[in-house]
């Protein structure tokens, strides 16, 4: 995956956060070059699979770090950011935090949000990851995260179901849409979209338009590079793969799964919904709720012709150090088992994507444990001519402009010229007040 960065520019933008003000900055501690016997807060989110490897990668650590015990709190997506959001605005924050992309834009504007982690070099060896890998991490120059890995969306499909209706897994948009009329045949869904996680059922929309036109739906410098035509092509592409029996109405959705994620929805364990669009880093959560082996990566589509660019990477998610913990050598120690301590790696797996680290990737390749579904992810990617996620595109407040106009259009409020030209308008002058 180290392989096929676009080079992603330096993150800079002047959005503050309002509440950022009652920071214990007193109680800050300078590094001083030794490990003392202390408590450290880690926190991250992710699905069961994730929090179990993690918690047991807590477990070596202390075993060889008794006097540094790690104070774990985790749990799943919906809600994290702002939880972590109120933290910082409290001074409250773990000492090492999983970090999503966009938060480098909202918690650390001027690159002074998060520990300078330059400062921490003789605890955290950063010589396994690449000047692209580290770039993500960094604010006007100042290294605030390091990247775990690396990922994108990709297309898993239940090979159990797939098999029984007799249908191959799409490789052309064309052909995901005749799968849809025969899925219809058998009351099933040859995919679906998770709306729980933001922004999914707009990705694979925006994923269309720009493998079409060529541009990209919004600039590394947080510019929206599409025309209103082009967010009316997508939402229409939307509303095609309802239309088509391709994937439920949210309204369909709504009724028979309430609240929960799609990976917990009894019709995606039933094998009636047969596919899903997700984070390679991530697809271990709807992996292990089904039977061992059925889950399979697909293709990634492509246009009849054959052009298959447009698909997208980011870094699927950064470590973080809290300008005001207490132990910042701890920490850095902490920050570094976790990226590039072997026995560790093996430990996590895949459950965070393939590691950025050339020493965790290593380690697991020498253990035969390079393998699943994130590294065949990853393998296809590679062949791919892949766009970087600009980090405005997953700010939270962009999804919800995204989610708005495809809950208007899917219940019929509005038609996709009224929403396509509603959401240019919404997203030129949000992007244009956070660049100010």
């Amino acid at each position: 995956m180290k392989n096929i960065f676009l080079k992603a520019a330096a993150i800079s933008c002047v959005f503050m956060l309002s509440a950022c003000g009652n920071k214990k900055s007193e109680e800050v501690t300078p590094p001083d070059g030794k490990l003392d016997p202390c408590e450290l807060r880690f926190s991250w989110w992710g699905g069961d699979d994730r929090h179990e490897a993690t918690l047991n990668a807590i477990k070596l650590w202390e075993e060889r770090h008794p006097e540094i015990t790690i104070i774990p709190e985790y749990g799943g997506w919906d809600g994290w950011t702002e939880k972590v959001t109120s933290q910082l605005s409290g001074g409250t924050e773990p000492d090492i935090m999983q970090i999503n992309y966009d938060w480098l834009i909202t918690m650390s504007p001027d690159g002074n949000g998060f520990y300078d982690l330059d400062k921490l070099s003789s605890d955290l060896d950063l010589s396994g990851f690449s000047e692209d890998v580290l770039s993500f991490g960094k604010v006007s120059g100042t290294l605030n995260a390091v990247t775990v890995s690396v990922t994108g969306r990709g297309l898993f499909y239940n090979s159990g179901v797939y098999n029984s209706i007799g249908a191959e897994y799409p490789s052309t948009w064309d052909e995901l849409f005749v799968l849809g009329d025969r899925f219809s045949e058998k009351d099933a869904y040859p995919l679906d979209l998770d709306i729980q996680s933001g922004g999914t059922a707009w990705y694979l929309a925006v994923v269309y338009v720009q493998q079409m036109t060529g541009r990209q739906f919004v600039t590394m410098d947080g510019k929206l590079g599409f025309t209103v035509e082009d967010i009316k092509a997508a939402l229409d592409f939307y509303k095609q793969t309802e239309d088509r029996h391709v994937i439920r109405t949210i309204r369909t959705r709504t009724d028979e799964d309430g609240n929960a994620a799609l990976y917990q929805s009894p019709e995606f364990i039933s094998g009636k919904i047969a596919g899903v669009l997700e984070w390679g880093s991530s697809v271990g959560k709807y992996e292990s709720v089904l039977s061992d082996g059925a889950l399979e990566a697909g293709p990634f589509l492509s246009s009849s012709n054959g052009d298959s660019g447009g698909w997208m990477i980011k870094p699927s998610m950064l470590y973080a150090i809290s300008r005001n913990t207490e132990h910042p050598d701890e920490a850095a120690a902490f920050m570094d088992f976790l990226l590039n301590d072997k026995e560790c790696a093996k430990v996590l797996g895949t459950t965070r994507g393939i590691p950025a680290s050339s020493y965790a990737e290593e380690s697991l390749e020498e253990s035969g444990l390079l393998s699943g579904l994130a590294q065949e992810n990853d393998e296809m990617l590679e062949q791919l001519d892949t766009m970087t996620i600009s980090p405005y595109m997953e700010l939270s407040r962009m999804k919800e402009f995204y989610n708005a106009a495809i809950e208007k259009v899917s219940y019929g409020i509005s038609d996709t010229d009224s929403a396509a030209q509603e959401m240019y308008d919404s997203i030129t002058q949000y992007l244009e007040k956070i660049r100010k």
